[in-house]
Parts: C-alpha cells; sequence; structure tokens
C-alpha cells in the first residue's frame, strides 16, 4: 500500500516571542514493513537533523529572531506492507522495563495484568480496550497511566500508556510508537499511537484502542519510554504570551479516492490557529 501524508501545525503567538527551539520526531525509517519513497520538513526556522536516544530521525528548529508565528510541514510518500522487517534497536532491552511518570502502574493496573500472566498478550489489550473507553477530551497530554485507567476513559495516548504500564509489570519490555494510521473514511485524521512489545525475541505491534496487531495502514514515526519520548513535536520558547495551535493531517492511499484533494492552505491554518488562541 502507497500512502501519501500531509501534516501541517501552525502557531500563533499574542506577543512577540524573542527565542523558540523544538525538537521534531516527524521523519518515518525503513523497516517494520515500511518504505519511505519521499519525505520532506519545511519550517520557518534553521532545522538541524540528529539521531536521538531511541533512534529516532529527530530535528531541532531554532528561531532566535523575533516571531509571532511557527509553522511546520510535513509531507511525504510511504509503501507499507513492505518485505523489509528490518527492526531498529538502539538500547539494551532492560531500558524498555523503566517506569516513567506517565506510564507507573497503580495497585489497579497492577491487578490488572496480573490476570494475565499466561495468556496471550492479544487478550490482555482486547481487554483493557474494552475496559477503556475511547473517548477524545477525557484526559489530557500529560494525564497519567493511573489516572487513565482510573477513569476507564481516553484516546490511543492512554491506551498506548496503561497497556506499556500492563506490560512492563509482567516483564515484558514495551515501548511507545508514534505515528499515522490510514483509514478507508479519513476518520482518523490526526496522529496515532500504539505499542511494541518485546516477544519471541522480537519487537511485536499492537494497536490498543483498534484491538488489533498492527499493519500496512500504520506508518511508524518514533518511539520512546512514553508519549514524551516519541512526542512528534515539543520544545519551549521565550516569550509569545497566549499560543494558538491548530493541527491538519492527511493520510490519503494512492490511487485510492481522495478524501480530500489538497492541504489545508497556510492562511486558513493560520485563521484556525488565531481562532483557538482566543
Amino acid at each position: 500500500m502507497r500512502l501519501n501524508i500531509q501534516h501541517q501545525t501552525q502557531y500563533v503567538y499574542s506577543e512577540m516571542v524573542t527565542y523558540t527551539i523544538q525538537q521534531l520526531r516527524l521523519t518515518p525509517q525503513n523497516g517494520f514493513g515500511q518504505h519511505v519513497r519521499r519525505w520532506d520538513i519545511k519550517v520557518n526556522g534553521q532545522l538541524h537533523e540528529f539521531n536521538d536516544t531511541y533512534g529516532n530521525i529527530a530535528h531541532t528548529i531554532v528561531i532566535d529572531n523575533p516571531h509571532q508565528e511557527l509553522y511546520i510541514s510535513v509531507s511525504g510518500e510511504v509503501e507499507t506492507g513492505v518485505g523489509d522487517l528490518n527492526q531498529h534497536q538502539t538500547l539494551p532491552m532492560p531500558i524498555y522495563l523503566r517506569e516513567t511518570e506517565l506510564t507507573e502502574p497503580s495497585e489497579g493496573i497492577i491487578a490488572f495484568a496480573n490476570q494475565f500472566k499466561q495468556q496471550p498478550i492479544e487478550d490482555m489489550m482486547l481487554a483493557l480496550r474494552d475496559k477503556m473507553e475511547y473517548i477524545k477530551g477525557a484526559t489530557q497530554v500529560d494525564t497519567t497511566a493511573s489516572q487513565a485507567f482510573a477513569l476507564e476513559q481516553g484516546v490511543c495516548q492512554d491506551h498506548a500508556h496503561v497497556f506499556i504500564s500492563c506490560c512492563r509489570t509482567l516483564g515484558y519490555p514495551a515501548r511507545y510508537v508514534s505515528g499515522y494510521l490510514f483509514t478507508e473514511d479519513g476518520s482518523l485524521m490526526q496522529t496515532h499511537a500504539w505499542v511494541d512489545v518485546w516477544l519471541d525475541n522480537r519487537w511485536q505491534s499492537l494497536d490498543i484502542s483498534n484491538g488489533s496487531r498492527t499493519n500496512e495502514t500504520h506508518i511508524r514515526l518514533a518511539v520512546g519510554l512514553d508519549y514524551r519520548g516519541a512526542s512528534p513535536v515539543s520544545g519551549m520558547r521565550i516569550g509569545g504570551g497566549e499560543e494558538g495551535m491548530v493541527s491538519s493531517v492527511i493520510v490519503n492511499q494512492q490511487g485510492g479516492p481522495n478524501l480530500q484533494q489538497q492541504k489545508v492552505s497556510s492562511s486558513s491554518m493560520l485563521q484556525q490557529a488565531q481562532q483557538a488562541q482566543q
């Protein structure tokens, strides 16, 4: 399957920003059944590429002159379902047993996970999906696994954090994966998240929110111990006052019907970000 991706992010600020530094993990790599045919990142600042601790291709944006906007545009084509099954691994496996602030297990998570000690990993995935309803707005970007599990609600990020916490409780190395998901009806026009679990001497990838193993509809961008380690965009700024941000993701299958013929215009993105600021 050949998938075209357009991902735009627009920030606007109520006051002048004197300095911005952002880290982007928005570049896919070959392997895990995908092949990157082309990829391009455009920003209104200096862009520096490097490989981070987890082996992700990352970029740093630096803007050291006064500004009131930050625009990030990513586009490319990725072929999925290919024979390249190389699995990137740069760190010792015990690293992925470490708990983080976002994945530390509660007593409830530990009790839940222990029910599945001798069962297939899919059983725990399906049970967790049934227990935690997918509801947008129920949680925030900094909601922990314990909080989301107690709420029994969340989005893909929360499902991933809780499942990682369960896996590590059982002694399975696990990591957070950020990426994109193609849907026929275009129902998920945003970034997505799932989990890699180390079983049988290889990474096995499970999409908790959809209750399935990953397949050719998934495009992986980055991995980390949790969302913060694999976040597509993170950083800091000096100044700026109130921030407005809007993001647009379009994933289309080449040769299939285009759900959206063209990407959202930059002027429309700016207008939406200004509205979000208010």
